[in-house]
């Protein structure tokens, strides 16, 4: 059972849209299949979410070629998934103008994307990877990583037998000092 949080975004291209069982898409998140409405984009589905998948509230996931999410995905507020983007051929024509190119994206299984973060045609993330709230993610983002930043690095490495590498952190603070905090001067 797969739930729709009401209001829906923009929804469109539906027959190209495969919902996965037992996702919840939160308000206002935007699906879309095609550059425009009413395109014939084939017989099959480009954007495909797989089953127990979260979209959080504001989302966009926009599908103008092949999307895929996989599995068991969680997606913070707010995260922008798009397979499309400008292109910059001919410096006399507005950007806008220009016929945009289209890389599709895949994400997945049992993936944490953050709040904000953006996700870019060509991405490829692997398995049960940590995306940081506000990353920019393009390229290839090997399993069990942990990536933030804009554009979005490796921060930690892992496997899924060992778990990730830690990063280096500050030493642990020291004891309290004895009778509670320190005196406050009048």
């Amino acid at each position: 059972h797969t739930r729709l949080a009401f209001p829906l975004g923009t929804v469109f291209g539906e027959p190209w849209i495969h919902i996965g069982s037992h996702c919840i898409v939160g308000e206002q998140v935007t699906l879309t299949a095609g550059l425009m409405p009413d395109l014939d984009l084939g017989p099959d589905p480009i954007l495909r979410i797989g089953d127990g998948v979260v979209l959080g509230r504001g989302s966009h996931v926009i599908a103008d070629t092949t999307v895929t999410i996989g599995s068991d995905c969680y997606f913070g507020p707010y995260v922008y998934v798009t397979s499309t983007n400008h292109s910059y051929d001919d410096p006399h024509q507005p950007i806008g103008k220009q016929w945009p190119r289209m890389e599709p994206v895949e994400i997945g299984p049992g993936c944490w994307i953050g709040t904000g973060a953006v996700i870019l045609p060509g991405a490829r993330i692997g398995r049960n990877v940590v995306v940081a709230a506000g990353a920019v993610v393009r390229g290839v983002v090997p399993d069990h990583a942990v990536v933030a930043g804009a554009a979005a690095r490796v921060l930690r490495r892992g496997d899924a037998a060992g778990g990730g590498q830690t990063p280096r952190r500050a030493a642990a603070p020291g004891p309290s000092p004895t009778g509670g905090a320190p005196h406050q001067p009048p």
